[in-house]
């Protein structure tokens, strides 16, 4: 079920995003359609063996695209 539910995704959303994120919520209005990105903790190969800090993330945002069946994303 999750593997056909990654596919569906790839139709709509970059595929960078799909690799790189997971969708653990998703919000259905009227008329918007909110997509809640999580991202997925994991280190490229060509890394794994460097000792790695993390940064921290960027603030939340919205980012507004085309809709998708008469609901704005």
């Amino acid at each position: 079920m999750q593997n056909s539910f990654t596919n569906i995704l790839k139709l709509l959303l970059p595929e960078i995003i799909v690799d790189y994120f997971e969708l653990p919520s998703y919000d259905k209005g009227d008329e918007i359609l909110h997509l809640y990105l999580k991202e997925v903790y994991s280190i490229p190969k060509e890394y794994r063996g460097s000792k790695l800090t993390s940064k921290g993330f960027f603030d939340e945002i919205t980012v507004q695209d085309f809709p998708i069946r008469g609901h704005q994303v």
